[in-house]
C-alpha cells in the first residue's frame, strides 16, 4: 500500500539528495486535494514560496489562481499542485538535470498517490520530463496528451505570461480551458513529436 500524501511530505521535508538542500528555507512539496482529478505541476519554488513552504504563492501563482477560476471556475482548493523540483533553485535559475533526477522520485509518489486525470505542466521543464521529449513548450502546448490513466496538457509558466503580454496570456487561457474539458473528456488530441 502507498504512503499517504503526508507522510511522504513529512519524509521530503528532510531530503538531502541534491545540493539544493543547501539554500533552501525549507522543502516545498506540494499542496491541495489529494485526490483531485486536476494536478498542475511547475518547473520549481521561487522565492516567495521557499519562504512561505507552498507552491505557487507569488505573482505566478497569484496570476494562476485568477486564470484558474476565470477559465475553469475552479480555485486552488480543487486542485493539487506541486514542482518537479521541491527546493529553490539559487537565484531562481533553472533546475540542473541532477536536481530534477534527485527529484522525480518524489514527483513520481505524489503522481501515484494524487492520480489526477489531468495535469497542467506549467513551462518547459515539467513539460519534458512528464512527456519524455527534448521539444519546447511553444510547440507542445495547444494539445493534450496521454499520460498515464489520462492526459498532460502544456501551457506557458505563469512568469513567463506575466513577462510576454497578450499573447502569452491568451494562449494559457485557451490551455486552461483545454484542460476543463479534459476533465469530461481525458481523450488526447495530440501524439508527442
Amino acid at each position: 500500500m502507498l504512503p499517504a500524501l503526508a507522510d511522504v511530505d513529512a519524509e521530503a521535508s528532510t531530503c538531502t539528495r541534491c545540493p539544493l538542500a543547501v539554500g533552501r528555507t525549507q522543502v516545498v512539496f506540494g499542496m491541495g486535494n489529494a485526490t483531485a482529478d486536476l494536478m498542475f505541476i511547475g518547473e520549481g519554488p521561487g522565492a516567495e514560496e521557499d519562504r512561505q513552504g507552498l507552491p505557487f504563492v507569488g505573482r505566478s501563482g497569484q496570476l494562476l489562481d485568477r486564470l484558474l477560476a476565470e477559465e475553469t471556475g475552479l480555485t486552488r482548493d480543487h486542485c493539487y499542485i506541486a514542482n518537479i523540483v521541491k527546493c529553490r533553485p539559487p537565484g531562481n535559475r533553472d533546475p540542473r538535470p541532477e536536481e530534477i533526477a534527485a527529484c522525480q522520485p518524489w514527483l513520481e509518489t505524489q503522481l501515484d498517490l494524487v492520480d489526477p486525470t489531468v495535469i497542467v505542466t506549467l513551462g518547459n521543464f515539467s513539460t519534458k520530463l512528464l512527456l519524455g521529449t527534448t521539444v519546447g513548450i511553444t510547440r507542445l502546448r495547444g494539445h493534450a496528451y496521454r499520460f498515464r490513466r489520462g492526459v498532460v496538457v502544456p501551457t506557458l509558466h505563469p512568469a513567463a505570461v506575466l513577462r510576454g503580454g497578450g499573447t502569452p496570456l491568451a494562449q494559457m487561457r485557451a490551455d486552461l480551458v483545454r484542460a476543463k474539458l479534459a476533465l469530461a473528456d481525458p481523450t488526447p488530441t495530440a501524439t508527442v513529436p
